[in-house]
């Protein structure tokens, strides 16, 4: 049973064009890697083999993880939503505090916190989601409970 990826636009785009680019220059340069360490001679004992097939095996896994994720993802668009939703960037200031910061809801297969990519499943994603500018919310963080206003969503 398959489980349903949701990206934004953004997101589905930059998938597609990752698996060309494995499927087409880095398909070739593992060939090649490849080819040249056969060259070498009895590939029992040859490290360069063994690690251009491990590549191999690598970039053929990522493939294939990239195929599935766009054969089940369900693209979601900000447009069609009221509140913040998937794609939106999301100002948010803590009460406590009295920090802002700025975040983007993306799909739980963008998220990247360092880069300030919140889940849409995560506690402060979930916690955010339809939400609208001067709405307050609560959740329960791994450090406790946490409590920001939403400030804008563009």
């Amino acid at each position: 049973m398959s489980e349903e990826v949701l990206l934004s636009p953004e997101g589905l785009e930059k998938l597609k064009a990752e698996l060309e680019q494995l499927k087409g220059s880095e398909r070739q340069k593992v060939a090649d890697n490849i080819r040249e360490a056969k060259s070498h001679g009895d590939l029992r004992e040859n490290a360069m083999y063994h690690e251009a097939k491990l590549n191999q095996k690598r970039l053929e896994q990522r493939i294939a993880e990239l195929e599935h994720t766009l054969n089940v993802a369900h693209v979601l668009d900000p447009k069609d939503a009221t509140g913040a939703h998937m794609g939106n960037k999301v100002m948010l200031e803590d009460l406590e505090w009295g920090d802002k910061m700025t975040i983007e809801l993306v799909g739980g297969f963008e998220a990247d916190p360092l880069a300030d990519k919140i889940s849409i499943t995560s506690p402060l994603g979930a916690a955010i989601l339809n939400r609208n500018p001067g709405d307050e919310v609560e959740f329960d963080a791994p450090a406790g409970k946490k409590r920001y206003r939403v400030v804008s969503v563009q």
